[in-house]
């Protein structure tokens, strides 16, 4: 059995990261998104928020279990018997960084495979950074984000 994990902050997620879940989701037996507490990051919703508002995303997916976690990620995949780590790339730059990191990985995790999936083109430009910056000016946000994720974002940030 192939056990995948999709691991990120998701601060908001975005119409990329599901894209990536949901193709991600065809490929795999089983599909872990990995929700990362990552209090550094100071994100928008803490992390049972960013885990019901990922929940509510992939609900129709039925190989898709999302799971939040804080600690060594090295960790989290083990404890879940994964075997494949997914990780999205948008850009050249994307794809530079997530190599560094797979050095790192296959030290740490040598049994895991690691598969970069190239987000659909027409949503690489959507990043959780430029969409943060676009709440923070008080922008429209539901072109880039999963509807339950853009009235959240409504709910709790705009109505403040």
């Amino acid at each position: 059995m192939n056990i995948a994990v999709f691991p990120g902050t998701f601060d908001p997620t975005t119409l990329g990261h599901f894209d990536i879940i949901q193709r991600s989701s065809k490929l795999f037996d089983k599909l872990i998104v990995g929700v990362a507490d990552s209090p550094n990051k100071k994100p928008l919703f803490d992390l049972n928020k960013r885990v019901e508002l990922m929940k509510g995303c992939t609900e129709k997916l039925d190989n898709v279990e999302v799971l939040g976690f804080s600690g060594m990620f090295s960790d989290f995949i083990l404890e879940n018997k994964a075997n494949v780590l997914v990780r999205g790339i948008r850009t050249v730059a994307d794809y530079d960084y997530e190599m560094q990191l797979t050095g790192m990985y296959r030290i740490a995790m040598p049994q895991i495979e690691i598969v970069m999936m190239p987000t659909n083109g027409n949503l690489a430009f959507i990043s959780s950074t430029l969409v943060r910056e676009i709440i923070t000016h008080g922008g429209d946000i539901s072109h880039f984000v999963p509807h339950n994720v853009a009235k959240a974002i409504q709910e709790q940030i705009y109505t403040k």
